[in-house]
C-alpha cells in the first residue's frame, strides 16, 4: 500500500475525513484513533459511575451525527482476553444480545477484513445493519479495532433494515496490569435517520453503559467459554487459520452516508417497554447463554 505523503499540518483519521477510495488503515490512522479516544477537549461526561464513563461530543445542527465515547475500567480482565472476545465472532452471538445477525465476509490483509453487522435498535426505532472494514493492530500491551462503511456489490441495503454509516468506530485496549485493563468506545456513526433526542439521551445514559457491563461480564466467562469451543482457533492472532476468502480493495467502495436514504423518526415517541426497561433492543442480564 502506498504511503501519503508527509505533511506538516494534523491529520484526522482519514475515513473521518472523507477518503474517496477504500484504504486499510496504516499506522498515522491508528495513532490518529489512539489519540481521538484519549481527547477531553470537546467532549461533554454523561455518565460515571462503576468505572464505567461516558462522554458525548456536541452534535451539529445540520448533520444527524452521533459521536459517543465510552471508557470502563476492567479490574480482574487481561488485555489479551478482553481483545479476543471483540473478535471472536461465534462468541459475540452468545453474550451480545442486539446482534441481529453478524459475519465476516472476506479478509483483505493480515489484520483487516470485512463484515456484516445488524442489530436492534430501541423501539419502536428501525434496526439498523452495516458493512465495514475492520482492521486492528497490536501494539505492545495495548490493542485497537477500528472499522469504517463500505459497499459490498454483494451486500445492498435491506428493504427490512436501514443502512447505518460508521464514520470511525472503534476500540483501544489498554493494559494496567498483568490481569487489568481498560477499554475505551468511540463511535462516531450516521444513523441514517433524524433520531428523536430521547434516543441520544438514552444511549449515553443507559444503553451504552450497560452494553459495557454485559461485555465486561462476557469477558469474565469467555476463557471458559473458549476452552469448549475450538480453543486454538483464533485467527485474529493466527492468519494463517483464516478460512475467509480473500478480496481485492477494488472490490469495494467507500460508502456516504449521502447516497443512502434518510430516515425520519424525530417525531417517534418511546414505547412503553422501552420506558419500563424492557428488553427490546437493551438485552437481558441473564448470562445462561454464555456457556
Amino acid at each position: 500500500m502506498e504511503k501519503q505523503a508527509a505533511s506538516t499540518e494534523p491529520q484526522g483519521p482519514r475515513p473521518v475525513l472523507g477518503r474517496e477510495s477504500v484504504q486499510v488503515p496504516d499506522d498515522q490512522d491508528f495513532r490518529s484513533f489512539r489519540s481521538e479516544c484519549e481527547a477531553e477537549v470537546g467532549w461533554n461526561l454523561t455518565y460515571s459511575k462503576a468505572g464505567v464513563s461516558v462522554w458525548v461530543q456536541a452534535l451539529e445542527m445540520d448533520r444527524p451525527l452521533h459521536k459517543i465515547k465510552c471508557r470502563m475500567e476492567c479490574c480482574d480482565v487481561p488485555a489479551e482476553t478482553l481483545y479476543d472476545v471483540l473478535h471472536d465472532i461465534e462468541y459475540r452471538k452468545k453474550w451480545d444480545s442486539n446482534v441481529i445477525e453478524t459475519f465476516d465476509i472476506a479478509r483483505l490483509t493480515v489484520n483487516a477484513d470485512v463484515g456484516y453487522y445488524s442489530w436492534r435498535c430501541p423501539k419502536p426505532l428501525k434496526n439498523r445493519d452495516v458493512i465495514t472494514l475492520r482492521s486492528w493492530l497490536p501494539m505492545g500491551a495495548d490493542y485497537i479495532i477500528m472499522n469504517y462503511s463500505v459497499k459490498h456489490p454483494k451486500y445492498p441495503p435491506r428493504k427490512d433494515l436501514v443502512r447505518a454509516v460508521s464514520i470511525q468506530t472503534g476500540y483501544l485496549i489498554q493494559s494496567t496490569g498483568p490481569k487489568s485493563c481498560v477499554i475505551t468506545y468511540l463511535a462516531q456513526v450516521d444513523p441514517k435517520g433524524s433520531l428523536p433526542k430521547w434516543v441520544v439521551n438514552k444511549s449515553s445514559q443507559f444503553l451504552a453503559p450497560k452494553a459495557m457491563k454485559k461485555m465486561y461480564k462476557a469477558c469474565v466467562k469467555y476463557p471458559e467459554w473458549k476452552q469448549k469451543h475450538q480453543p486454538h482457533f483464533k485467527p485474529w492472532l493466527h492468519p494463517e487459520q483464516s478460512p475467509l476468502p480473500s478480496l481485492a480493495l477494488s472490490e469495494l467502495s467507500v460508502q456516504h452516508a449521502d447516497s443512502l436514504e434518510n430516515i425520519d423518526e424525530s417525531a417517534v415517541a418511546e414505547s412503553r417497554e422501552e420506558r419500563a426497561g424492557g428488553t427490546g433492543g437493551e438485552g437481558s442480564d441473564d448470562d445462561t447463554s454464555l456457556t
